[in-house]
């Protein structure tokens, strides 16, 4: 790859020492260190500055870990952030440091001159600087700060636009995982032949087609033109669907009222091929989310559910469901509608077999559900807004909410889902591989979001069990997502769709499209 070219420079800060030997050298080691998110003209400035007083110039970068100064950050990957300045030609090492602040590092390369940038000395000397100073000067080092400049923020041209890097956090993701692209279309083939067993809600997801014809003079009530109706099937059901056509053996556990949407659901769910294993409650109608849309525009939403907990009758019919189907992988998906609340998710996860692989999806768009109810489950998928509700925590920023939440959770994997940002997974990590990385979105064209994130769950799932790979699960997830962003309405996603997914990002990889 291209990049091989300069991936020579990137060490450790042992490594580096080892090279440039003990202070006394004939030629002076400069030293500089950041975070360097986005490299912009600030920075090449301050680096060329600094290149011009020694003969070396050693760049470190804070790991991902440690960069926690605003949402949604680093915004590019440590290993990325590392590759951009090794390609630099002033710079002639570069080093990730894992640790809080550079002391240990400085104590270890023992640069000649560590240059700051000249804000650091505005208004008296920040502790944390006097600190490094401190080390610098311990063997004998001195501490240049760089002349006064314009400052450009990385942080202000990240949040006005962020440049579109998915394509670079990808390569740096498989490069630095040592997977490629090739795992990535074997482990989709493979995701054939898994049982899977669906456990949650079905919704029948309605689409009411309009035109505006006017308004009425006397009231404020729009008049509109009735183009037509499509329903789909959603909610849990929409999950069952995808892992079908992933190539998954699938069982779906459900609800339904007594009614023409259940026969409806009934109908879609066998011509998809899913075994359906529902329960009938004569008391509830099958729930029912029609959006009225005028022109394009989705003007009402007129949802028909009753949201009451299902009767301990239903539950243990669930209970026995859960019990007695094959399966590889149990997955719980709660909209909260009825099946999961405070007295039925024990009841249900305690008649999960031993063994089978668990996971949750808690979906709280209009009601409130708790991921955490779900604790020990091989992997957990909820979004931002979900999270936060679960630990009821505003405020803090993305890494470390997603840490906490994953630490709290006691799951084996956690994908953090965010949107058009893409998504975060934490994992339980030794040696040299990283707590937590993140992939962009993959979706070239949205047509309509909803229900990204039921493919991902489906993908995800199905890899992970398969592969038993947090990177590819999540990788194929995000594909998986993509595609259904691009489909209008709840469509199964495909494997065609995903490989063609993989394939467009391989070719962008090799500057071949």
């Amino acid at each position: 790859m291209i990049d091989d070219a300069y991936k020579h420079k990137i060490k450790t800060a042992a490594e580096i020492a080892a090279i440039i030997g003990a202070p006394g050298r004939k030629k002076k080691i400069v030293m500089c260190h950041g975070t360097f998110d986005l490299v912009h003209p600030g920075h090449i400035r301050h680096l060329v500055y600094a290149r011009s007083k020694g003969a070396k110039l050693i760049v470190g970068v804070t790991a991902d870990h440690h960069v926690k100064k605003a949402d949604h950050r680093p915004f590019v990957p440590e290993g990325l952030r590392a590759l951009n300045l090794a390609a630099l030609e002033t710079v002639d090492y570069v080093t990730i440091d894992p640790h809080a602040t550079p002391i240990e590092n400085i104590l270890t390369i023992k640069p000649d001159y560590f240059v700051k940038g000249y804000e650091y000395q505005k208004g008296g000397l920040h502790p944390r600087t006097a600190e490094e100073k401190q080390a610098v000067e311990s063997y004998g080092g001195e501490v240049i700060f760089t002349p006064g400049d314009i400052v450009y923020s990385s942080s202000a041209i990240i949040e006005s636009g962020p440049p579109d890097l998915a394509v670079e956090k990808l390569i740096n993701l498989l490069d630095g995982e040592n997977r490629t692209f090739d795992d990535l279309k074997k482990a989709l083939a493979g995701l054939s032949g898994a049982k899977a067993h669906v456990v949650g809600d079905t919704i029948v997801d309605s689409l009411t087609v309009t035109s505006m014809i006017g308004a009425s003079g006397k009231t404020p009530t729009l008049s509109v033109r009735y183009e037509g109706k499509r329903d789909y099937v959603g909610g849990a059901g929409i999950v069952a669907k995808h892992l079908k056509a992933a190539g998954a053996d699938v069982t779906f556990s459900t609800v339904l009222g007594d009614d023409a949407l259940a026969e409806f659901v009934r109908n879609d769910l066998a011509e998809a091929g899913v075994t359906l294993n529902d329960v009938v409650d004569l008391t509830r109608p099958t729930i029912n989310k029609n959006a009225i849309v005028a022109d394009g525009y989705r003007m009402l939403k007129i949802d028909t559910l009753d949201n009451r907990a299902i009767s301990e009758q239903i539950c243990k019919q669930l209970c026995r469901s859960i019990r007695d189907v094959p399966a590889d992988a149990v997955m719980f998906c709660d909209f909260r509608h009825g099946i999961f609340n405070g007295e039925s998710i024990p009841l249900l996860t305690a008649a999960i077999p031993e063994g089978r692989f668990k996971v949750a999806d808690s979906q709280v768009a209009s009601r409130w559900g708790n991921i955490l109810q779900f604790k020990g489950f091989d992997l957990i998928t909820p979004n931002e807004k979900e999270a936060r509700f679960s630990l009821g925590d505003q405020d803090t920023v993305i890494r470390p909410l997603g840490t906490r939440l994953y630490e709290e959770a006691l799951c084996k994997v956690l994908i953090l889902k965010l949107g058009a940002r893409g998504s975060m997974t934490f994992r339980q990590a030794g040696g040299e591989l990283r707590t937590f990385f993140g992939v962009d979105s993959f979706a070239d064209h949205v047509v309509d979001a909803v229900g990204s994130g039921d493919a991902l769950l489906a993908y995800a799932t199905l890899a992970l069990k398969t592969t038993g790979d947090e990177v590819i699960a999540t990788i194929l997830g995000a594909m998986a997502a993509a595609a259904e962003c691009e489909l209008d309405g709840n469509i199964p996603v495909e494997p065609a769709m995903v490989m063609k997914k993989i394939e467009t990002y391989e070719r962008r990889a090799n500057f071949s499209a």
